[in-house]
């Protein structure tokens, strides 16, 4: 059966002048307009579609994506407010409504806000709520250490970043992990640091030990090699230097200097360190 608010691949039932029909199973077809079909199908052709309600409440496809789907989070801006509630831009000609009901603060056009997208049982229509948080924690991360997730950037704390982890999952990025920028709305790769007991997961942005130094020694290498053989960069360096040009931390940066040197790439000289 065809999911409501998400891709689907449908094969083509039908074709008409304004458009194609497409099986949607059990004896239904939904009609992907013309307007989206950029070269010919034929019939029993399958494409990819998302499926939502037109301003009639009926069933229609489109080949264009939306910002987010059923089932997932994201920051959009409200684009109209009226007695019904607050209107989203979700990429889609029909805007996405959110109920007053379903707001945490009186919404304004022009702002932007995180919301979560969930199919009303009643209407079957599709529609986004501000209260976020009854939708996060309710089934228990099966993560192991070093797990890579996709993290959406929700708010910034005094201990660092919360985010909301693979659509499901309360997490935490603490700012002693953090040497690049983040910024609200961002949605990154990021890997399990530690799951704890309540069910919330600390992240770092770093992977693999050995790959991350590995990475950062070739990085350090060519910046040495693109200022002209000789930096007054070491060990000694303070960690706001080193974290404003490699966005890494002092203990990684002395790693794949250590990385360097062993395989006689450069040499630690008074203050600097030279291309060999």
């Amino acid at each position: 059966m065809v999911s409501i608010g998400k891709q689907n691949r449908l094969p083509v039932a039908k074709i008409v002048d304004f458009g194609v029909y497409l099986d949607a199973g059990n004896g239904v077809e939904i009609l992907l307009p013309a307007r989206y079909i950029q070269t010919p199908l034929e019939v029993g052709e399958e494409i990819d579609v998302f499926i939502y309600t037109d301003s009639e409440d009926r069933l229609i496809a489109t080949t264009e994506k939306p910002f987010a789907q059923v089932g997932e989070f994201a920051f959009l801006e409200v684009v109209d407010v009226n007695s019904v509630g607050a209107f989203l831009d979700w990429g889609l000609p029909k805007n996405l409504l959110v109920p007053f009901r379903e707001q945490k603060v009186k919404m304004r056009e022009g702002g932007v806000y995180p919301v979560y997208l969930y199919l009303d049982d009643l209407t079957k229509r599709i529609v986004a709520t501000a209260k976020i948080d009854k939708y996060l924690g309710n089934v228990f991360p099966d993560y192991k250490r070093g797990d890579e997730v996709n993290a959406l950037v929700l708010q910034h704390t005094p201990i660092g970043y919360r985010v909301i982890v693979d659509n499901l999952h309360n997490g935490m990025i603490y700012e002693n992990e953090i040497f690049r920028n983040l910024e609200i709305g961002d949605t990154i790769k990021a890997f399990v640091k530690n799951v704890r007991d309540d069910g919330k997961i600390d992240l770092t942005l770093s992977g693999n030990v050995a790959e991350r130094i590995a990475e950062l020694a070739e990085r350090v290498l060519n910046y040495v090699k693109i200022n002209g053989g000789v930096v007054a960069m070491s060990d000694k360096s303070s960690p706001d230097e080193i974290q404003a040009k490699f966005q890494c931390s002092k203990k990684d940066f002395k790693k794949a200097l250590g990385h360097l040197f062993k395989e006689h790439k450069i040499l630690m000289i008074p203050d600097g360190i030279k291309l060999i």
